[in-house]
């Protein structure tokens, strides 16, 4: 049963090298055997890899000419490509009628196009070899809408159904695309909320776990979506969030 989860010997790239779960992810395939290579957009992307044992990238996912670098860079480091993790994203908080134009570009390029361009880069490399995983991380923003964030919410629906229509077009060339959707997890990204004693309140009501997630509590899942385990599973979008969804 451990060889089905063994990553021995895979070559991964996992995006969002300096946020706390993007760490977290990269960690837990490095545990399983993997060599992985971390990418990000600021210099704290160096100290968590060399902090893990992972190659570092350092790229601006916006900007598509450095993306398509750091891929073709990731490729030669590595030595190759078996797997593709991209957990980068970001937002912004406004109320719908005033968010501004140029922050939705923004985050629909960050959180959407560039996930979008980084699995078309991987996906050719994979269906050449006729293998591999590919896992991207949508929300919980992905099911419903949130408030103050449309750009987001937007981009992490988007993400949700490219996965499916990846996985429809590569499932039957050897590769595996799903998503992982985090939950309320206690990150800086979700300060807002956290710190918010009504929303705090609001949103552990209704987490029948009774806590928000942390980053380790991702670690089974990419494991699991990244291994011969999940040979047969295509197109999903797994819930790691409490029991959020199941109230």
């Amino acid at each position: 049963m451990n060889s089905l989860f063994d990553l021995s010997s895979q070559k991964a790239l996992v995006t969002g090298g300096s946020g706390a779960l993007g760490r977290a992810l990269a960690e837990a395939l490095i545990e399983a055997g993997a060599d992985v290579a971390l990418a990000g957009t600021s210099d704290r992307t160096q100290t968590v890899a060399a902090d893990i044992g992972a190659l570092s990238l350092q790229a601006d996912l916006a900007d598509r000419d450095a993306l398509q670098h750091m891929f073709a860079e990731a490729l030669e480091r590595l030595g190759g490509l078996d797997l593709l993790v991209a957990c980068h994203g970001m937002t912004t908080r406004h109320k719908a009628e005033a968010f501004p134009l140029d922050e939705w570009d923004k985050i629909l390029e960050v959180n959407l196009t560039s996930v979008f361009e980084l699995c078309q880069l991987a996906g050719r490399h994979l269906l050449a070899q006729g293998r591999g995983k590919i896992i991207t991380v949508a929300s919980m923003l992905s099911f419903s809408g949130g408030f103050t964030v449309p750009a987001y919410a937007a981009s992490k629906g988007g993400v949700a159904q490219l996965t499916k229509a990846l996985a429809n077009e590569w499932a039957a060339r050897g590769v595996n695309v799903n998503a992982i959707a985090p939950g309320y997890f206690d990150t800086p990204l979700s300060a807002g909320v956290k710190n918010d004693p009504v929303r705090n309140r609001q949103v552990l009501e209704r987490i029948p776990a009774g806590r928000w997630g942390q980053p380790a509590d991702l670690k089974g899942a990419v494991v699991f979506l990244a291994s011969r385990a999940s040979d047969y599973v295509h197109g999903i979008v797994l819930p790691v969030d409490g029991g959020w969804l199941s109230r």
